[in-house]
């Protein structure tokens, strides 16, 4: 299948990946760090786990919430630019720094990055140059998203956001290509070809450097070029759409999926566990979300990007009224989804 044969997409696929990366870091919150069988003494049997109410997020809602409005604000302002879109993110993510409701086990890196980044430090060196942690790619989910991005503008923002955080060229690749998996689950991408598109993507885009987004970040590696610093993430991502493809290939829905594609607490390992998760269940939403929740590793995270994938490819009636309506930050979510959705 091609883009230019894609179905339709399901109405309203900006609010269904909102509400749904949302619901997945709720009900994945409070597992995060147990392990499988500790996860079903405290809340049951995977398959029936319950939402909290209310449902309250992590860390991963918050600053997807500080990408949207980031890219909503360089729009406005003077349209999208890498220096412009810079700095609304850092603006957003020290924002989200200093706020008192950023008491939700951030991660080490991006608290390590937003003090640099408040400090007035430039973004090229208050990213961590070392890390590849997930924060890069849970918050990705609006540059998907949002209507007014070509292809390269969409590569650029992904990689961007994520390298003000984390510089390593895995967490760059991994938030790219989870940006372009929900572009194409909301543009009415079927389940069943997506690994094959993404493994596409990656594939085509292995030896391309964003200079423009990323000036010179790649010297902040051991890399000798941008193009052996930028082939090292993809080679990463590509490894580990193998191990997705060979799950898939002998799906066992029963057991963790982590055994099958990493933990999640790196990016292109929560990018795998989400997809494997939504590619187990395609057609059954809270499955698909309850499935993510009950694992042994990143659970909010990868929860959190299984969510934003059922949603974009089911949209906004993926998610029972019962549940969305207990969301926190339901309004902000909505409101930066209605924009998008129009």
């Amino acid at each position: 299948m091609t883009l230019h044969s894609l179905p339709p997409h399901a109405p309203h696929p900006a609010a269904g990946t909102l509400i749904g990366l949302a619901l997945g870091d709720a009900l994945g919150y409070p597992t995060e760090f147990d392990d499988i069988s500790t996860i079903q003494a405290c809340h049951g049997p995977w398959p029936q786990m319950a939402l909290a109410s209310p449902a309250l997020v992590s860390d991963d809602t918050q600053m997807t919430l500080a990408v949207g409005r980031a890219l909503n604000a360089a729009q406005e302002r003077s349209g999208l630019s890498p220096t412009r879109l810079s700095q609304e993110l850092a603006e957003e993510f020290v924002r989200w720094f200093d706020s008192p409701d950023n008491d939700r086990a951030p991660g080490t890196t991006c608290l390590q990055a937003c003090s640099l980044l408040k400090s007035g430090t430039p973004w090229q060196s208050a990213s961590q140059a070392g890390s590849k942690g997930c924060g890069a790619n849970m918050r990705v989910a609006p540059v998907g998203l949002v209507p007014w991005l070509n292809d390269e503008e969409r590569a650029g923002a992904a990689q961007l956001q994520a390298a003000l955080t984390h510089g390593h060229p895995t967490a760059l690749a991994a938030a790219d290509l989870t940006a372009h998996a929900v572009h194409l689950l909301a543009g009415g991408c079927e389940p069943s070809v997506l690994p094959e598109l993404l493994r596409h993507y990656a594939v085509a885009n292995r030896r391309r450097y964003h200079e423009g987004w990323l000036g010179e970040l790649w010297k902040c590696g051991p890399a000798r070029t941008p193009v052996a610093f930028i082939t090292r993430g993809w080679d990463e991502v590509l490894a580990v759409l193998d191990r997705l493809d060979a799950a898939l290939a002998s799906p066992q829905p029963d057991l963790d999926p982590c055994l099958a594609t990493g933990e999640g607490w790196i990016a292109e390992e929560a990018l795998a566990t989400g997809l494997l998760c939504f590619l187990l269940f395609p057609d059954r939403p809270l499955t698909a979300v309850r499935r993510a929740a009950c694992s042994s590793g990143d659970s909010d995270s990868i929860a959190c990007l299984t969510g934003a994938f059922v949603g974009a490819h089911h949209g906004f009636a993926a998610w029972p009224a019962s549940w969305s309506a207990r969301i926190e930050y339901r309004n902000e979510l909505l409101s930066l989804a209605s924009r998008w959705d129009r």
